[in-house]
């Protein structure tokens, strides 16, 4: 993984924006698995995609490559 030289204030609380979103979007998810709730596990999941997508396009234009690892 690559940082650019330098991260602002405003970056940064953006960048804790879309960890809360995440967290907040698996804790749904975590309690619908939990529940054997399928409908809601399965809208969960889709939220929890967005959240983690939203977060790694943000990395992306930020100038940050977070590097896949390769398959086993």
């Amino acid at each position: 993984m690559t940082a650019p030289a330098v991260l602002d204030d405003q970056a940064l609380r953006r960048y804790r924006a879309l960890l809360d979103a995440e967290d907040a979007a698996f804790d749904e998810l975590e309690h619908a698995c939990e529940e054997g709730d399928r409908s809601h596990f399965e809208a969960d999941f889709d939220a929890w995609q967005q959240a983690l997508t939203a977060k790694l396009e943000f990395l992306r234009r930020a100038g940050i490559d977070v590097v896949q690892p390769a398959p086993a």
